[in-house]
């Protein structure tokens, strides 16, 4: 796969074709369980989602909220490992060919996986990027050169904090698209005011050519349909994630419902970025 026709970019390029920013949803690999997991991966594409991320569950994901804390420590509780998230991802290949799938978490799972073994079973299920919370660029060539051998993009992430003498360190080397965080503080956090957002996709559209997705705090359909006006995608991850939450019962099991509950506001969301 060369570095401008993977599933990323022929992606962005459909949804640049459509005129309309792009839905991005989070869960995270294994949440509560992994039948559950798998059967929300596999109907995300359906209910309008266009990319995917796919959280590797963690111990201690420093760089989130308890709500996305929480999941990881179900969807371990429940026995994912790195290697079965892998192998949800091969298993969404099966049957959908064509949507990103992103793999989101921290350092820490890769580097005991290891490294380059890691990159190659990521790129042979089917895995189309990484983004790696706790890996600055400074810090990210252990990484870099294996996942691009294997034809994995690795996102970098752009913070408000990040739009001064440090942008030209984010962009160097970035690939696929960019991650706006929009606010410094942790996932679930409130999302900041349409203005700010847009002054600071402008800076960023104006120092590199890579589609800018905006993440952090996007929790409703009405905050979805105002950023996708700015944004080439939208993601949503911490309001999919406590839906989740919301339909377990006493001892931490999927409701029957889970899954059409969640896939019913995903269509919601969906609806509103198609709506911008």
């Amino acid at each position: 796969m060369s570095r401008t026709d993977g599933r990323i970019e022929k992606r962005f390029a459909a949804l640049a074709d459509e005129d309309r920013a792009g839905l991005i949803a989070f869960i995270t690999a294994g949440d509560p369980d992994a039948a559950t997991g798998s059967d929300l991966l596999a109907a995300l594409p359906a209910a309008g989602v266009d990319l995917i991320e796919l959280g590797m569950p963690f111990s201690d994901p420093m760089a989130d909220g308890p709500v996305i804390q929480a999941a990881s420590l179900r969807a371990l509780k429940a026995g994912m490992t790195l290697k079965k998230t892998l192998s949800m991802v091969a298993g969404f290949r099966r049957q959908d060919d064509t949507t990103p799938v992103v793999l989101m978490g921290y350092f820490n799972p890769i580097l005991a996986f290891g490294v380059e073994a890691f990159a190659k079973a990521a790129s042979t299920a089917g895995v189309d990027g990484l983004i790696v919370v706790d890996l600055p660029p400074e810090e990210e060539p252990e990484l870099a050169d294996p996942a691009r051998r294997a034809g994995l993009r690795l996102i970098r992430l752009a913070a408000p904090t990040s739009l001064g003498d440090r942008l030209d360190c984010v962009l160097d080397g970035a690939e696929g698209f960019l991650y706006y965080i929009s606010m410094t503080g942790i996932t679930g956090d409130s999302v900041p005011a349409g203005a700010n957002i847009s002054r600071a996709i402008g800076d960023l559209k104006e120092a590199s050519s890579l589609p800018i997705a905006v993440g952090f705090g996007i929790k409703t359909a009405a905050d979805v349909r105002a950023l996708a006006r700015h944004a080439d995608a939208v993601v949503v991850g911490s309001a999919i994630v406590e839906l989740i939450a919301a339909n377990l019962d006493r001892a931490g099991a999927a409701k029957p419902d889970l899954t059409k509950k969640v896939l019913d506001f995903v269509r919601q969301l969906a609806e509103s970025v198609r709506l911008s």
